[in-house]
């Protein structure tokens, strides 16, 4: 085997280039078996064994910069890198990352997790380089989705005009989790039918070399022509418009070719863009034939690919916004579901299938999602933008600027909120409590359950003084049945679930499950428990609140959110405001990076369970026997 004789790129090295394809069979081989055992990022790993391979096999990591876009692609490079033997702790607790991590390789100079940054980080080594006269290749490999990110085209505007040594890889598989939309994929498809753009240009430029001096008005003649073929052949040269040199498309799945132009590209001077074409789950049938679902997978059967699911009675949060949404549309014509490239993961499909001209996928453009939704609102419809918490950060200036300034009825579906699980900390939804919650005319709030998520999103539907934000975790309901009639959920009530003398907990979203199980435990050992489901971040139940503290109970409040600025934060902040004493603790996530592993095991790892909401509530009441 020779993926076993491989440690590192210059074990790469050693092999013949005749080797390369038995090579990447193998390595294609080795993630197919892994990953049924594991899951991970398998589509798009597929996708671009050849071309990690040609990198690594003709550049020298780690002096040469190797940055690979969001990073889910990286596996064979990490292959190629000595962690072959890790792979088997793939994504799971205090394993191997899913995506590139410097702790774990010197080869790993970027880490990622979300799209569009590798070009600025790429062209920031560039130039940090040629401060300090060092040589060495700096590489972005960019797919075409992550291209349309406005992040991506600055970068893009900047390295045209510097003119910096820099190879950009537009690893261009049509896709990026769900198919790429919009006018630059487009763009990119007519550019891909093409193919002989750069040999036609060649064959000019050698002819033109051959003229004598004798015949240089011909000659400027014909350099004309040279200037105006790329727009008789191509339709549009962005790429060269912008500074860069376009060289390709190439086959990505054909060595010799790719080889080819990355020697080229190696050798050239300035900024250029290499155009690769690649295949979504190359080499593997199921893959290659649905690659949406692929991209992100957890364990499957080899032979058939059929996934081994998880058994759930409950359905999962996701799966019932989008069934909301189907039915709260055939109600009111005024709602529009918009995604920024996450048709399938916030569970639109289905309502794009209804409402084709109400639902709008504007692909990996975060700011523009939150801005379009606002344009939306002034015109009296309801925008909901379905994102999950991790990429509503991307768009955080529009969401104050363009949304909450002008108090604008957009709806906020925040998807993935809490705790992610095997992705890891670039997509923990932990800290968007803590930055909506500092703007004014906003509504932050947070369900229980299945059925209180759908109250949520009817609540917010009918609500007409502004934005609101309904954040709820990727994971499974509780199971509980569904009303039948729809509810308003008054704006800013808790509700009290347990009564109890000894302490009360604030309990938001997730947490208040393992609250009732903690209340009911300690109900064993005498103490009596008051639970309370917040619901509202902003606004606080205040009256609620305020007899908490005239009762003189100890409160604890719990969230799967950050406690800096969190709910608890907001808790504190009221009493202060109100000039009450009041015995407040908190508990939450504490202020550092939560790393991958299962969300039962990063839970366990911050003690939001309800073991460790009974160690803080026999803390709390023993405090109060102490003060009494």
């Amino acid at each position: 085997m020779l993926l076993e004789q491989i440690h590192s790129p210059d074990e790469l090295k050693k092999l013949s280039i005749e080797d390369l394809p038995k090579l990447a069979k193998e390595i294609r081989n080795f993630l197919i078996e892994s990953l049924s055992e594991t899951g991970g990022h398998l589509a798009s790993n597929l996708g671009v064994v050849e071309l990690t391979l040609a990198l690594h096999y003709l550049f020298e990591s780690p002096k040469d910069k190797i940055l690979w876009d969001v990073g889910h692609q990286a596996y064979v490079h990490k292959l190629l890198t000595g962690r072959r033997e890790q792979f088997p702790t793939l994504r799971q607790y205090h394993g191997l990352c899913g995506f590139p991590k410097m702790s774990e390789s010197e080869h790993d100079v970027w880490e990622t997790g979300h799209s569009s940054t590798s070009l600025s980080g790429a062209m920031g080594m560039a130039v940090a380089r040629d401060l300090q006269q060092l040589d060495h290749k700096v590489i972005a490999v960019i797919g075409d989705g992550a291209l349309t990110g406005g992040m991506a085209l600055e970068a893009l505007n900047h390295i045209g005009v510097e003119k910096k040594d820099l190879i950009v890889i537009l690893n261009d598989n049509e896709m990026s989790i769900s198919p790429n939309v919009g006018a630059l994929h487009n763009y990119l498809g007519r550019l891909r039918t093409h193919r002989h753009y750069n040999k036609i240009k060649d064959e000019m430029e050698a002819l033109l070399a051959k003229i004598p001096v004798a015949g240089q008005p011909f000659k400027k003649t014909l350099e004309r022509v040279k200037d105006s073929l790329k727009y008789l052949v191509v339709d549009g040269v962005l790429f060269e418009e912008l500074g860069l040199t376009y060289l390709g498309p190439v086959d990505g799945h054909e060595l010799e070719e790719l080889m080819e132009i990355l020697r080229q590209a190696g050798d050239t001077e300035g900024p250029v863009l290499v155009h690769v074409v690649t295949k979504k789950g190359q080499g593997y049938e199921p893959a290659e034939n649905d690659s949406v679902n692929y991209h992100g997978v957890g364990t499957y059967k080899i032979e058939s690919g059929a996934f081994q699911k998880k058994a759930s009675s409950a359905p999962q949060y996701p799966s019932i916004f989008g069934k909301t949404m189907i039915e709260l549309a055939q109600q009111d014509q005024r709602i529009v579901a918009i995604t920024p490239a996450m048709l399938t993961g916030s569970k639109l499909e289905d309502f794009a299938k209804h409402f084709p001209e109400r639902c709008f996928d504007v692909g990996i453009a975060e700011q523009h999602a939150t801005t379009f939704a606002a344009g939306i609102a002034t015109q009296g419809l309801k925008p909901v933008l379905a994102i999950y918490s991790t990429f509503l950060q991307r768009g955080y200036d529009q969401v104050i600027h363009d949304v909450c300034r002008q108090n604008l009825n957009v709806i906020f579906a925040i998807d993935r909120a809490g705790f992610v699980g095997e992705d890891g900390e670039t997509h923990q939804g932990i800290y968007d409590i803590s930055f909506l919650r500092n703007q004014p005319n906003l509504t932050i709030m947070m369900p229980k359950d299945e059925n209180e998520l759908r109250q949520m999103l009817y609540t917010a539907s009918q609500y007409d003084d502004g934005p609101i934000a309904i954040r709820y975790s990727k994971g499974s309901g509780t199971g509980i049945a569904m009303d039948q009639e729809w509810n308003k959920i008054p704006i800013g009530k808790s509700e009290i679930l347990r009564s109890g003398n000894d302490a009360a907990i604030l309990a938001f979203g997730t947490m208040v499950s393992p609250a009732l199980e903690a209340a009911d435990f300690l109900a064993q050992e005498g103490l009596n428990i008051r639970v309370i489901n917040a619901r509202f971040a902003k606004p606080l139940d205040k009256e609620l609140l305020l007899g908490l503290a005239e009762e003189k109970l100890p409160i604890l409040t719990v969230e799967e959110a950050s406690l800096a600025g969190g709910f608890g934060s907001a808790v504190l902040e009221f009493y202060e405001e109100q000039g009450v004493q009041a015995f407040v603790s908190r508990m939450g996530v504490p202020d550092y990076y939560v790393e991958h592993g299962s969300i039962q095991e990063q839970l366990k790892e911050v003690g939001l369970t309800s073991d460790g909401i009974i160690q803080q509530i026999r803390g709390i009441t023993v405090k109060r026997k102490q003060r009494a």
